[in-house]
């Protein structure tokens, strides 16, 4: 399977579809989402992103259906071209897919030895062979600190430093062992998933682009749509935790001048949805997931 959506009922009853309305899947990987939404839409569309060329592959022949193949921050753009605003619903599975994982030429997998990409678009330039080989030692410590949320990512740093001098650093395991001394006992895999989230998060803006996907939808939704997201670890579950709330990424509530609250959105679960312990068991990519639901104001 390319892909198993992740908690794909919740999401979906998240959405609360009306019969022709128009949505939006933001990530659409394999499609799983997306299927499950065309099924309750009725003469309603669809309009799906996905910056990675391998999942135009699985585009369901589906009339209601345009496969966008590009990063879900230009949403705006498309949409408007399309002439689909305001939309009903806005769905973002935030992470990578199974099929970047398994596929081990992207270098997305600590299970392979493969050149240091980590791109999940890749006609941009910037890899993370790049990153490692070429950026300061205080850029490095930042994304390992910012990113990875690593407390040692100035020994991290340095230590890719000093191997770098001698020979480039241009694969997944090349990487591994230059950093080796930094992983806990016990906890490496733990330890090198953090490092390579961070260069990840880095090669892609994933923030960046999630924080503008947030801020687009206060535009796109009509009043009462709904905006479902799954996220798979702090950095982003924060921000849409604080965006949902407060409509900011710092998560304090702005009041205007006659003291009202400026909020955007209304919760739908206040704290967020995880998957249960059978879908877990099914699917062990899903245990860190975290389902977040509003409706527009």
């Amino acid at each position: 399977m390319y892909h198993e959506p992740v908690l794909l009922t919740e999401s979906i009853e998240g959405l609360n579809i009306k019969e022709g309305g128009i949505y939006v899947d933001a990530t659409y990987g394999g499609g799983g989402h997306s299927l499950e939404i065309l099924k309750n839409i009725g003469k309603g569309s669809l309009i799906a992103f996905d910056q990675d060329d391998d999942a135009l592959k699985n585009k369901a022949d589906d009339d209601r259906l345009i496969l966008i193949n590009q990063n879900f921050r230009y949403m705006r753009n498309f949409l408007k071209l399309y002439k689909a605003v305001p939309v009903d619903g806005i769905l973002a599975d935030i992470g990578v897919s199974s099929h970047q994982i398994d596929e081990p030429a992207r270098g997305f997998s600590l299970r392979f030895e493969a050149e240091l990409d980590l791109r999940m678009n890749r006609r941009k330039s910037l890899t993370a062979k790049q990153i490692v080989n070429e950026y300061s030692i205080n850029k490095l410590k930042d994304i390992f600190y910012n990113y990875g949320e690593l407390r040692n990512s100035s020994k991290i740093a340095d230590l890719i430093e000093s191997a770098r001098t001698k020979n480039d650093i241009k694969t997944t395991k090349q990487l591994q062992e230059a950093i080796g001394k930094c992983a806990p006992k016990g906890l490496e895999n733990k330890f090198f998933a953090k490092v390579f989230q961070a260069l990840r998060i880095e090669v892609n803006d994933e923030l960046g682009a999630l924080k503008e996907l947030l801020t687009q939808s206060v535009e796109l939704l009509s009043r009462g749509g709904r905006l479902v997201i799954i996220s798979y670890h702090s950095l982003e579950d924060r921000l849409v935790k604080n965006f949902l709330k407060a409509g900011n990424f710092e998560g304090i509530i702005k009041k205007d001048f006659y003291g009202n609250p400026e909020i955007r959105f209304r919760l739908i679960n206040k704290k967020p949805v995880v998957p249960c312990d059978e879908e877990i068991q099914r699917n062990k990519r899903a245990r860190s997931a975290k389902l977040r639901i509003a409706e527009k104001i």
